[in-house]
């Protein structure tokens, strides 16, 4: 069970780590050929690029669970534990809304790539692989949704303040 409670505390925070060494190591790489050798690959190019996709949509899951998104929550100071428990679970159910929507339709990419066998053009890999980032990304983020609402619920149940992350200014 321990094991399962540090993957669920640290899964993005891991995978974000992995794309970001590699989106840094073959950029340094590629600099390093371009400049120094007077030669560049297009593989290279692409694994930065699909890797920075894979960062953006993780990322975007970690922020919905350290809920590190922007928001104006100018509204918010004004609002009880109650009030704010709320908006939080009202804000949670309109995020999951659109969520399950781009879930559905990213996967139907996917999908459509898988029939037809398109593969990335320097690499030559399959294209599901770098398309699969935004279904794993909504997925990640449908996950950490349930998990917010699971705890504004309880907050709400028990009358304790809400999780608002951590804020950037005071």
């Amino acid at each position: 069970m321990n094991a399962l409670r540090l993957i669920d505390r640290n899964a993005e925070r891991w995978l974000l780590l992995i794309f970001y060494v590699m989106l840094v190591a073959t950029m340094a790489v590629e600099v390093l050929r371009r400049e120094v050798f007077a030669y560049s690959s297009i593989w290279g190019e692409e694994i930065v690029r699909y890797s920075f996709i894979y960062l953006a949509w993780i990322g975007a899951a970690a922020a919905v669970r350290e809920r590190a998104h922007i928001r104006i929550d100018v509204l918010l100071n004004y609002l009880g534990p109650r009030g704010k428990a709320l908006t939080y679970i009202l804000g949670d159910l309109m995020m999951m809304g659109v969520a399950v929507i781009a879930l559905y339709w990213s996967f139907e990419t996917v999908l459509v790539s898988a029939k037809f066998g398109s593969v990335s053009h320097g690499l030559r890999v399959s294209m599901v692989w770098f398309l699969m980032a935004v279904p794993i990304g909504f997925a990640l983020m449908i996950w950490r949704l349930l998990q917010s609402l699971r705890n504004d619920i309880n907050s709400l149940r028990n009358g304790t303040p809400v999780y608002e992350g951590d804020k950037l200014f005071d």
